[in-house]
């Protein structure tokens, strides 16, 4: 079935990184959603493999000693979706997970073989990169931690080195806390699709819910890879809930977004999207956070 030169099951992280060492042109295998698949396909032929599967230390989602919200690396899509903790403080993300492939793909898909794919039409990685999630990785020297927008360097790549293994994401307190949002994926059929656009708002209101103390969006398929819309959120600081301050939002996202023609839409097609996206996402923000349009 699968053309497998050799298969290495890690014990443990520090496991992993010896395996990585030892055979530095091996495949991570998390939970095999995209490697396995690719391998029946004839595009691995011949690959070795690193399973991480059996390292229950990297699942699970807990809060650490600063209040972080912290999503081991092996944590299935199913599992954020229903975690309490994800539920509580940042229910978008487990919206977003829940709308990866069909039940039997996110029962084994993992938040960390998500990101690091490094592709633009991850569902989890527009809301993380809304929420200024850290990646964190572990390798022979300790480990180390990145903004998720460092993360991503091109289509496809991302910043792992060849003895790290990626372990956790991290939510920082103060992009979560008092922090509501909604993340609304465009795709040509409503369930089993890659998203043709996916865009992901989150705000935090003034006191008295009546302006916008901070907006945040983020892209998926607006570029090669995931991407923050600065413009847009100076336009939302501080004013107020009003449908002018949700159009000119929305407006601004043109100015730094950058997607291309493909066969699933036009460039022109995604820019209109994301357009309405941006504007419906601060929408149902400013609703979950309790703010209503002056």
């Amino acid at each position: 079935m699968y053309d497998l030169k050799a298969l290495y099951e890690a014990q443990s992280v520090r496991d992993a990184v010896r395996l990585r060492l030892e055979h530095p042109e091996a495949q991570i295998l998390a939970g095999g959603t995209d490697v396995l698949v690719q391998m029946r396909e004839g595009k691995r032929a011949g690959a070795e493999l690193i399973s991480i599967y059996g390292i229950d230390d990297l699942r699970g989602v807990a809060l650490d000693e600063e209040e972080n919200l912290r999503i081991g690396s092996l944590t299935s899509f199913s599992h954020i979706t229903k975690d309490p903790i994800i539920q509580k403080y940042i229910n978008v993300l487990g919206e977003a997970v829940d709308m990866v492939g069909g039940p039997q793909i996110r029962n084994a898909g993992t938040i960390g073989g998500n990101t690091c794919n490094g592709v633009t039409s991850a569902d989890s990685a527009s809301t993380l990169f809304a929420w200024d999630a850290i990646v964190e990785l572990t390798g022979e020297e300790g480990v180390r931690r990145l903004p998720i927008q460092a993360f991503y360097i091109s289509a496809g790549k991302v910043d792992v080195r060849p003895d790290e293994i990626q372990t956790a994401i991290l939510i920082p307190k103060a992009s979560y806390e008092n922090c509501f949002g909604h993340y609304i994926k465009y795709a040509m059929r409503s369930a089993m699709d890659i998203a043709t656009t996916g865009c992901s708002v989150n705000v935090v209101l003034s006191a008295d819910k009546k302006s916008i103390a901070r907006a945040r969006i983020a892209y998926g398929v607006a570029g090669p890879v995931p991407m923050r819309a600065p413009s847009a959120e100076a336009a939302a600081q501080g004013r107020p809930l009003t449908e002018e301050t949700a159009e000119a939002f929305a407006a601004a996202v043109l100015s730094d977004i950058r997607p291309r023609d493909s066969w699933r839409a036009s460039k022109a097609f995604r820019e209109h999207i994301a357009v309405e996206l941006a504007r419906r996402g601060l929408l149902e923000s400013i609703k979950r956070a309790g703010g209503e349009l002056a």
